[in-house]
């Protein structure tokens, strides 16, 4: 061990075996807790390099059960997002791929810090079952066409137990160790085709272009070399994607794109992310038929019908939370104002993923609870003119003094000007490898 850590630390790549020898004696107990910490803050400070990561990921796939679906009759798909603020594309896609004719079995996972999880915004739904059996994953899958569940104990454990330590030890940040995590799982998964939203901005762990292009071409290269056609898409998180940041608020806008008639950033990474799904997965080879099949499923309610059976399937009471979402029961209700007028310049995704912490709807800590309530309302976006006394949106609180601690955050990202600022693409750039 000590020669693995001094390596890393001299910024020497470890070997296959040594990856190996390290995981496994750490799941083994004897490597502790202090000698592993060591090597991760050496890779944080040394980095990992491509073959690096495509060694630890398959040694982290091999830690526990590998998902199949040969037997299944459509194409299995899977989709991941780097984690940003407001983004409940997933929700969409999910639903959406199954309506135009993909298997889509999605292993999703809760928030930490600023960014929401997938899991966190469908616990909000009254009854949603996300700890299936692997036999009832498979089933609903066979049956539905899709699933949303929580990574269970025996996929990727060796990925969760060094997870843990990471968290602990702020030894997250490292764009091998996160690569590793990330595509362990989604090939554990078994998917043969697999989209990954890599987030680039404020609201997102790779701040900057160039650093997010280096990642995406880590993902990709550790999906094809276990033989996955995988397409990374760099998409904008400078601002919040869509309007809504929390977890019921944004299952209500999920819906509303499903409906047709949800926020156009939303609805435009969705239909982009399912046109790759089905164009990789050679459902619909050429562009535009795969980008009109995807438009249907919105335009003729199918996407949402598929929606609407995943929650049955999974014993979520839909129903219950349409009439009544958690986030409209909430006592407070305080509207966003800056008292500028003009035009929005900046809507820092940041900023709004720290009012939604001050709320109480995010994680500081792994495992800690959070409020599936609280919520944001933001309807401008950079570029769009607002009045000095117009309201910017809510804020959606469970006591006063949490409210306007919120709008006092938010309002550090919030800003305006004279003219028109120049307006950023959403989708920035795609990488299939």
């Amino acid at each position: 061990m000590l020669d693995i850590i001094e390596a890393k630390k001299r910024g020497r790549a470890n070997s296959a075996s040594e990856l190996g020898a390290l995981v496994s004696g750490y799941l083994a107990g004897d490597v502790p807790d202090y000698q592993m910490s060591a090597w991760l803050m050496a890779v944080c400070l040394r980095g990992m390099d491509q073959t690096e990561a495509t060694a630890l990921t398959d040694i982290f796939v091999a830690s526990g059960t590998e998902l199949a679906w040969e037997s299944l009759s459509a194409p299995a798909v899977d989709k991941h997002s780097t984690g940003g603020v407001g983004d409940k594309t997933s929700l969409v896609v999910v639903p959406l791929a199954a309506a135009c004719g993909l298997a889509a079995p999605k292993v999703s996972g809760r928030g930490l810090a600023f960014t929401g999880g997938t899991i966190d915004k469908l616990e909000s739904i009254p009854g949603f079952r996300v700890d299936l059996t692997a036999r009832e994953f498979q089933r609903q899958v066979e049956e539905v066409g899709a699933a949303i569940v929580a990574q269970s104990a025996d996929l990727v454990p060796a990925d969760r137990a060094i997870y843990e330590l990471r968290d602990a030890t702020g030894t997250v940040a490292s764009p091998g160790l996160i690569a590793a995590s990330i595509m362990s799982k989604k090939l554990a998964a078994g998917a043969g085709t697999i989209a990954i939203d890599v987030k680039v901005g404020s609201g997102a762990f790779m701040p900057d272009y160039e650093s997010a292009i280096d990642f995406a071409d880590m993902l990709v290269g550790i999906g094809r070399s276990a033989g996955r056609k995988v397409r990374a898409f760099l998409t904008d998180m400078n601002q919040p994607l869509g309007f809504a940041v929390g977890h019921s608020v944004e299952v209500s806008e999920a819906l509303d794109v499903l409906q047709g008639k949800g926020p156009q950033d939303v609805t435009e990474l969705a239909l982009t992310i399912v046109s790759g799904l089905i164009r990789d997965s050679g459902l619909r080879p050429a562009p535009r038929a795969a980008r009109e099949r995807a438009e249907r499923a919105i335009s003729s309610g199918t996407a949402e019908a598929k929606f609407r059976e995943i929650m049955r399937a999974q014993s979520g009471d839909l129903e219950a939370f349409e009439r009544e979402p958690p986030h409209e029961r909430l006592p407070v209700r305080l509207p966003i104002q800056l008292g500028r007028g003009g035009y929005v310049t900046r809507v820092d995704a940041r900023a709004a993923g720290r009012a939604l912490s001050l709320l109480g709807g995010a994680r500081k800590v792994k495992g800690e609870s959070i409020d599936h309530a609280a919520g944001l309302y933001i309807t401008k976006k950079v570029g769009d003119p607002v009045a000095s006394d117009e309201d910017w949106g809510w804020i959606a609180a469970r006591d006063e003094d949490s409210a306007r601690q919120a709008l006092a955050a938010l309002r550090e990202g919030l800003s305006v000007a004279d003219s028109p600022p120049p307006i950023s693409n959403l989708i920035l750039d795609q990488v299939t490898g």
